[in-house]
């Protein structure tokens, strides 16, 4: 059985939260009605995973989620809105260590619950597998042993950006094509962060997650790197050292026109399960741009989206690059493409940056 603490205020959600997870069959469930509950049946239950709401009065989810992170790190999930400020607030619970999350629903909670418990269910059951980083935070958790004070830890100051040496109209040497879905943001923190200015690819990002996230993610990567990140709302030519980010809720393709190749968002085709579809943008660029001038990135993330397209990707000539197990979040997506025999290189999170900048050839 899998333990699992439901930790909202809402008296609603908290009764239909423990209804689908019951219906399920394979959780144990204990109940928090606000943060300082939580952390009592933090160390009391001990749960495999927690789904966590960010509004919450007097200790906020975020807040609480900071404590879980340093007291017992535990897989959590967290309850957001659709809105902009609650995407911003789920990515900063991300970087604080939230595996994933669970959007609350648009309109009546009671009336569309039931068609959102399969993915509440598959989410629940892989946070609770997920491999937190065991490094995340250490010096704040040892710190909270011996009773120091703590504070949480300021954001990443944001890189100085280089101006490109290189021309932003015509045709391109390659392409950097990345996937990711649970546990995502934090990879892809890791990876684009260690990218020079003058990194001589542009790079296209598939990241699972809703309309509503993709921008405040697309906004805060640019904050963090040096190249130029941006969501992609409208057809718009692939340049080097840019950073493309796939618009939530669609899908993502490479095209060609007489100027150039593009990149462009595309209605999510029901062909694919997961959007934006990693498998469908590989495919695209394959056809538009050729196998051997792609570099396919596989990272955490639930499922198998993208596997097939970069073992097709890598059978054709272009290269491939897996997270290993030891630091995927979950890692299924990459997983799947090395039991599939198509990745070139199976890497930690930590050294897929350099790899890929040895890839492209540059020094």
């Amino acid at each position: 059985m899998i333990k699992l603490l439901i930790v909202d205020d809402s008296p609603l959600m908290r009764r239909l939260l423990d209804s689908v997870f019951k219906a399920a069959g394979d959780f144990e469930i204990a109940i928090a009605r606000n943060g300082a509950e939580a952390l009592q049946q933090l160390h009391s239950f001990k749960p495999d995973v927690i789904t966590l709401d960010i509004q919450m009065p007097e200790m906020d989810g975020l807040a609480c989620l900071d404590r879980i992170m340093i007291e017992r790190p535990t897989p959590v999930l967290m309850v957001s809105s659709m809105t902009e400020a609650g995407a911003a607030e789920t990515l900063e619970a991300i970087g604080l260590g939230a595996v994933d999350f669970i959007a609350k629903p648009t309109r009546a909670i009671s009336l569309e619950i039931d068609g959102l418990a399969p993915s509440l269910v598959e989410k629940a059951r892989a946070a609770a597998k997920a491999r937190l980083r065991l490094t995340h935070r250490l010096t704040e958790r040892v710190r909270a042993r011996i009773g120091e004070h703590i504070e949480r830890s300021p954001l990443p100051a944001t890189r100085p950006r280089a101006p490109l040496a290189i021309a932003a109209t015509g045709d391109i040497m390659g392409c950097v094509l990345v996937g990711a879905s649970t546990g995502g943001p934090p990879a892809l923190d890791a990876l684009l962060a260690a990218l020079p200015a003058d990194f001589p690819w542009p790079v296209v990002v598939a990241q699972h997650m809703p309309v509503s996230f993709t921008g405040p993610l697309a906004r805060r990567l640019d904050g963090l790197c040096a190249l130029d990140v941006r969501e992609v709302v409208r057809p718009m030519p692939l340049v080097a050292g840019h950073v493309y980010i796939g618009r939530g809720d669609a899908d993502l393709i490479i095209a060609r026109r007489a100027s150039g190749p593009i990149v462009q968002p595309a209605p999510s085709s029901p062909d694919f399960r997961w959007h934006p579809s990693v498998d469908r943008l590989v495919d695209s660029a394959i056809e538009h741009l050729g196998a051997n001038r792609l570099l396919g990135v596989l990272m955490t993330g639930m499922g198998n989206d993208g596997a097939a397209a970069m073992t097709r990707l890598h059978g054709e000539g272009g290269h491939t690059i897996a997270e290993a197990e030891e630091t995927a979040i979950v890692w299924g997506m990459p997983g799947a493409l090395v039991q599939a025999g198509g990745a070139d290189i199976i890497a930690p999170l930590d050294e897929i940056a350099a790899r890929v900048l040895d890839l492209v050839g540059h020094p």
